[in-house]
């Protein structure tokens, strides 16, 4: 759907701006190419690295700058901004809107090089305290790949303000380039490096922070430049503001954010290995949340920034419910494919090179608990927008935080019980916990939004669940031991789950699950 172009804004030149199907369209395609390119990253570490105590090492070195991230809120920052910056774009307010991004920004970017630099120095004894069961060796080889990847975090959080300045516009284009460019640093390094000699983690850590640079920094400046960035020394009040918005994101800690790190924080646990194959397992499962969850809450999020801010804000909940019930479609159908072809896929991904057929298995059976999550992660994503939207970041931090606190314990336990299969299946239950806790939160005081999301659900869990049965019951009648074999299946099982989710979502009626109704619902005018 299209909602109507906001003003231009004073000065600079004219502005392209997205509709909301628009955005969706730009956001989606960049999610699609950055985890397709994540994907053939994953491959090339596989195949050159294998499942091995080295290629551990290499997950483990991303831990402490990832948590840094966490800690500082460095991936909410666009969302604590946007709001904020929204109201100078609805009133029309160009200086307003330069000098609080550029009150904010100086005071950000002061505190990340600060921070990341004293990392630099803690770096040693936060990686003891972190991994106490590796090697002397490996212990060295995280502390020296960790501080050669810190200093990426300047990058994101400083790069993620100048997203802001351009989401808050309807700029999408080269936010979504960020991605996309990070990915192709990491392969282009590993690439370079095995190209030079002998494989090592080295390389790709140096592409990443090449990527890092360019994508999230170097792009975002200029993208945020090309919408009218003007650096006003004029102080103002926002700064006050902007962390009483932040301070929730900051003190709590989501286990939707978490939960990346937790094959790195738990993989020691389970042994040698298993925080490759956890990793490469949910990397394939990311793909479907992020084309799904990701391109949807990303997409939606300024539009209802924008609403809210403005005298049209009873267009929040219509604006959600429609993004959550679309969402809820594709992620059920996806959850369903990508359980059942779980096996060619992951042949297909991964098996090359030093990735062997029975580490493919392995994967391929985390592969099958993880894609269990991927509608919870859908809904969540699009109810946490709709807080953010109305600024009201307490309750799903608390949420949040509530669940991490139920979460770490568990996995723990169920990584010591199962292996790698229990820290996949905590982390599923853990997600649903969470994402049942987030809309309860939302159905308060509305009946529409519980009876939309609910609905939505009973016309689709039974066209899943079918279709997912009969597809993996057709993967398991073939062999994939070969490429083309893997291709062939993968292709024959989406066949039937496509035919069977599809007929069976028109027999329960579930109109957002028939493409030509998405299309119409997605792209047309509200």
């Amino acid at each position: 759907m299209q909602e109507p172009q906001p003003p231009e804004l004073a000065g600079g030149s004219p502005r392209k701006t997205l509709g909301l199907g628009g955005a969706a369209l730009v956001v989606s395609a960049s999610v699609l190419a950055s985890r397709l390119l994540g994907l053939l990253r994953e491959t090339l570490l596989a195949a050159l690295l294998g499942v091995t105590a080295e290629s551990d090492v290499y997950r483990y070195a991303f831990l402490i700058p990832d948590l840094i991230n966490y800690l500082l809120a460095g991936g909410f920052l666009s969302i604590t901004l946007i709001p904020l910056l929204a109201r100078r774009v609805e009133a029309g307010d160009n200086s307003g809107l330069w000098a609080d991004f550029g009150t904010v920004f100086r005071f950000v970017g002061v505190a990340i090089v600060g921070i990341t630099a004293v990392m630099m120095v803690l770096a040693e004894p936060l990686a003891r305290l972190l991994f106490p069961a590796l090697d002397a060796a490996d212990l060295a080889a995280v502390v020296r790949l960790t501080r050669i990847v810190l200093p990426a975090q300047v990058f994101f959080v400083t790069g993620s303000l100048f997203m802001a300045a351009q989401y808050v516009q309807r700029r999408f284009l080269y936010p979504a380039l960020a991605p996309v460019v990070y990915n192709l640093g990491i392969i282009g390094g590993g690439l370079f490096g095995a190209a030079l000699g002998e494989p090592t983690p080295d390389a790709f850590i140096w592409g990443a922070l090449a990527g890092a640079a360019i994508g999230s920094l170097g792009l975002q400046w200029w993208g945020a430049h090309q919408a009218g960035l003007r650096w006003v020394r004029t102080k103002t009040a926002v700064l006050s503001e902007y962390f009483a918005l932040a301070l929730p994101l900051m003190v709590g800690q989501s286990v939707a954010v978490l939960d990346e790190q937790f094959p790195r924080l738990f993989g020691p646990v389970v042994g040698t290995g298993a925080a490759t194959s956890l990793s490469l397992a949910r990397m394939l499962n990311m793909l479907a949340v992020g084309m799904i969850a990701q391109a949807a809450a990303v997409a939606s999020y300024p539009f209802l920034a924008r609403l809210a801010a403005g005298p049209r804000a009873e267009e929040v909940d219509t604006v959600t419910i429609r993004s959550l019930r679309t969402t809820v479609a594709v992620a059920l159908f996806a959850s369903a494919l990508f359980w059942a072809a779980g096996g060619p896929l992951v042949r297909i991904a991964y098996q090359w090179g030093a990735f062997n057929e029975a580490a493919s298995e392995v994967v391929a059976r985390l592969l099958s608990i993880f894609a269990l999550s991927i509608p919870a992660w859908g809904i969540h994503q699009i109810i946490a927008r709709w807080f953010y939207a109305h600024r009201r970041m307490w309750l799903p931090v608390l949420i949040g935080t509530g669940a991490t606190v139920v979460a770490i314990p568990a996995t723990l336990m169920a990584a010591d019980r199962w292996g790698a299969e229990g820290v996949a299946a905590a982390s599923t239950a853990v997600m649903w916990g969470y994402t049942v806790a987030m809309a309860v939160a939302w159905f308060m005081g509305s009946d529409q939004r519980r009876s939309s999301l609910l609905d939505a659900l009973a016309r689709g869990v039974v066209p899943a669940v079918a279709s997912g049965v009969a597809g993996r019951w057709v993967a398991q009648q073939l062999a994939f031991d070969s490429i083309g074999m893997a291709l062939l299946t993968a292709a024959m099982t989406a066949t039937v789950v496509v035919v069977v989710y599809g007929a069976l979502a028109r027999l329960f009626r579930f109109a957002e699950a028939n493409p030509s109704e998405w299309r119409r619902k997605t792209l047309d005018p509200a």
